[in-house]
């Protein structure tokens, strides 16, 4: 047993690893701005302590790396704000500054591990500025050459309360059609199952140390394809009208200030590259296909294609009554 400390394990994605990681019999630390919001599955694993607690604040990251033999940062934002060079205030802050006081606090708590979330696509050179500060955040980890450090590049992530399809799902169930902006920007999405599998995998894997892994799954698609396929599996198909390049950026520009900023110019620039490779999933896991999960949490109309056992876990998640 070892004890791991994860910081944005209350996520879509961290609630996961966690999961996978007390499994495994390890000790788990995840960091929570309200311990009262973290998600009742956490609270009940018996090997996983969820502690309130500001991560940004350099002292109390000591404090939480105390007596760990490894930590995963997973902590990422879509939304950053208004634009500022070099990058948005809030994308530096979780993107950048986060790494580094990260790095700094395992040299001080004697943390040798640690692994790191990124994205498809991160770079210097990257369109928009979640990549670029996705890409200078990367950079600092692996700067840490006295860290055994390992890194992930997720392609979209999908799964029971993922923030992707289940949105189209929704507005689907209330839009007459679908005025789609990037409707051709291609994805691979991966299932949030397989990239936990592979976080907690690496763990024990001294070759993965120093490593960038590309997470993706086994088929590609355009937006239009996946909006569509949300709106069959949940039962609401509706018309997909593509929108060009510059009517995406204008309605992206006009949902930066609907409240809960669905869409912004930034993650329109994201889409101007393809979130795709070529490269297999690590650690000698097979990647699972959209399809033979999505039905089950879209709606009771997808799960209908499903097989009588997955039929029923799908009722069960509509009743909030799913496991991890």
């Amino acid at each position: 047993m070892s004890r791991i400390c994860v910081i944005g394990g209350a996520g879509f994605i961290g609630r996961h690893i966690v999961a996978q990681l007390a499994r495994a019999g390890h000790e788990v630390r995840v960091p929570s701005r309200y311990r009262e919001e973290a998600k009742r599955e956490l609270l009940m694993l018996p090997t996983v302590d969820v502690i309130e607690a500001d991560v940004h604040d350099e002292p109390t990251l000591e404090r939480l790396f105390a007596g760990c033999d490894a930590v995963i940062n997973l902590v990422g934002i879509l939304q950053g704000g208004r634009p500022a060079k070099p990058y948005g205030p809030a994308f530096r802050r979780a993107h950048v500054e986060l790494p580094g006081k990260i790095v700094t606090a395992c040299r001080r708590a004697g943390v040798k591990r640690l692994l790191h979330m990124s994205a498809l696509n991160a770079g210097e050179h990257a369109p928009s500025e979640y990549l670029r500060s996705k890409g200078a955040g990367e950079a600092v980890v692996l700067a840490a050459k006295d860290l055994a450090v390992t890194v992930f590049r997720p392609s979209v992530v999908f799964g029971p309360e993922d923030r992707f399809l289940n949105m189209f799902a929704k507005l689907q169930k209330w839009l007459p059609f679908v005025e789609l902006g990037s409707p051709d920007a291609r994805f691979q999405p991966v299932y949030v199952g397989d990239v936990a599998a592979c976080f907690v995998a690496s763990l024990g894997d001294e070759a993965s140390i120093g490593r960038v892994y590309e997470l993706a799954g086994p088929k590609e698609y355009t937006l239009r394809e996946l909006v569509a396929y949300a709106g069959r599996m949940s039962g609401h198909p509706r018309l997909i009208v593509g929108l060009s390049d510059r009517m995406s950026m204008l309605q992206a520009f006009l949902m930066e200030f609907v409240p809960g900023q669905l869409l912004s110019r930034d993650n329109v620039l994201s889409m101007r590259l393809p979130s795709v490779s070529a490269e297999p999933l690590p650690f000698g896991l097979t990647p699972t296909p959209l399809e033979a999960v999505a039905p089950s949490y879209l709606g009771v109309a997808g799960a209908t294609a499903l097989s009588p056992r997955a039929r029923y876990d799908a009722y069960r998640f509509r009743a909030r009554r799913d496991p991890m």
